[in-house]
């Protein structure tokens, strides 16, 4: 069998200082965070409106591009803020949710036949995560997530 790794004193104390920040016992509180959520959610769900002239109709890139790019920085926004909160909303099926939405997106314009349907596909899931119960939402996808 292998040798244990032996870490030095300054990294154990790196790595554990890293995870207490990524990974706090509570959520951190974020002045004006249920407001914020709410405003960014409004602005991501008009965005994802718009982007759909392109996912639907066809429309020429031009005309729904400014929606697509508010789309992506409304949503890496609504990231940001449940990430600055607790790390955790990574490892739950909420956060695995998104990326697994992203994934979908971008096979959009790989298989572009198939544009409006995936495109439906990612609004199903949306809803789904968005209305599943806080237990739902919130299971790890692997271990336990406190």
């Amino acid at each position: 069998m292998g040798k244990a790794v032996k870490r030095s004193p300054l990294v154990v104390t790196l790595l554990a200082s890293w995870r207490a920040v990524a990974f706090p016992t509570e959520p951190r509180r974020i002045p004006y965070e249920r407001w914020l959520n709410i405003g960014l959610r409004s602005v991501h769900l008009m965005a994802v409106a718009g982007c759909s002239a392109g996912f639907l109709y066809a429309a020429d890139l031009a005309v729904w591009r400014p929606y697509w790019l508010l789309a992506v920085f409304s949503g890496l926004a609504l990231s940001l803020l449940y990430i600055a909160s607790s790390g955790v909303w990574l490892l739950q099926l909420k956060g695995w949710g998104i990326l697994l939405k992203l994934l979908v997106l971008a096979a959009s314009f790989v298989l572009v036949a198939w544009r409006a349907e995936l495109f439906f596909l990612v609004v199903a899931m949306s809803a789904l995560i968005a209305h599943a119960p806080a237990r739902v939402r919130a299971w790890p996808w692997r271990g336990t997530c406190k």
